[in-house]
């Protein structure tokens, strides 16, 4: 269940993905400086557990709301609460992503590389071995990396524009996004095309 309770913080922000990692270290951040934070994740017990642990650091400023990028009806539902709940939204930072492979975290510990490594792009040759690409990983990627971000900005951008204090939003990424680790150069032509919109993104 979501928490509940009024915040007097002048600014509101929302985080996705943010149980874990970096998501859970900018709500933590935004916390401290007096940002009321809504900390989102799509798996409800790991959510109220990451809120828990920063409610121990004292920051009772942090709420939790499950959200689900891929799910319309779930963003709809987050956009409702922080109507309801605080009538705007100031920052909107949107962390939530899919790497498009299913990883082998066993096979992952043996090579001795950790997933603060893995996920820093820093050793991304040694996990090739532990990768497996299938259709339905890329899919959920694009679904929540492009669609997903997409998704949950047009549904709170109302809130956004409400702001008094000049919304933000913020997107994250990683070094497994640049166009350079993109081999294949026609493809890598294709997205670094102007031409490039949602039909052609569906083609890929």
């Amino acid at each position: 269940m979501e928490n509940s309770g009024k915040h007097e913080a002048e600014r509101y922000a929302v985080v996705t993905g943010a149980n874990k990692g970096i998501g859970f270290e900018i709500v933590r951040q935004l916390a401290s400086n007096g940002v009321a934070v809504v900390l989102t994740a799509r798996n409800k017990v790991r959510g109220n557990e990451a809120t828990a642990k920063l409610h121990q650091l004292g920051l009772s400023n942090v709420v939790f709301h499950q959200l689900n990028v891929l799910d319309q009806a779930s963003v709809e539902s987050l956009a409702d609460f922080l109507s309801q709940k605080f009538g705007r939204l100031d920052i909107l930072v949107n962390n939530a992503g899919a790497s498009g492979a299913i990883v082998d975290e066993d096979e992952l510990k043996a090579l001795g590389i950790d997933s603060t490594a893995w996920l820093s792009g820093k050793v991304a040759k040694m996990v090739q071995s532990v990768m497996k690409y299938t259709y339905e990983e890329a899919e959920v990627c694009l679904n929540t990396n492009y669609y997903g971000v997409q998704r949950v900005t047009e549904t709170l951008l109302p809130l956004l524009q409400l702001s008094s204090s000049g919304a933000r939003i913020v997107n994250v990424s990683s070094l497994r996004s640049e166009l350079k680790k993109v081999r294949k150069r026609p493809m890598k032509w294709y997205i670094m095309a102007s031409q490039l919109h949602n039909g052609k993104l569906q083609i890929l």
